[in-house]
């Protein structure tokens, strides 16, 4: 699912979640050095923006935690609508 991300530094790029759960998700953008700790605001695709907080990174790609859970059935009909697999980016 496309993704715009931007840092607490004010940075942006866009990119892809590729695993989405109500608590968090993999956001995988190239042009982003991301931090562990650091704020972020996702604006999925036809989605209001999400906050959250790095936890873990892997290559280019980053886990986000939200700041407050999706609800289940939203995160059912992404997942239906984009194909975003759950298991792509375990930490």
């Amino acid at each position: 699912m496309a993704v715009q991300c931007r840092t607490q530094t004010g940075l942006r790029d866009s990119g892809q979640i590729s695993n989405i759960s109500p608590e968090g998700c993999c956001v995988q953008i190239c042009g982003l050095a991301f931090r562990l700790g650091s704020r972020v605001l996702l604006r999925p695709e036809g989605m209001e923006g999400l906050t959250g907080v790095v936890r873990w990174i892997a290559g280019d790609a980053a886990g986000v935690e939200f700041d407050q859970p999706l609800y289940g059935p939203v995160v059912e009909h992404l997942i239906r609508r984009h194909g975003v697999a759950v298991e792509v980016c375990a930490a």
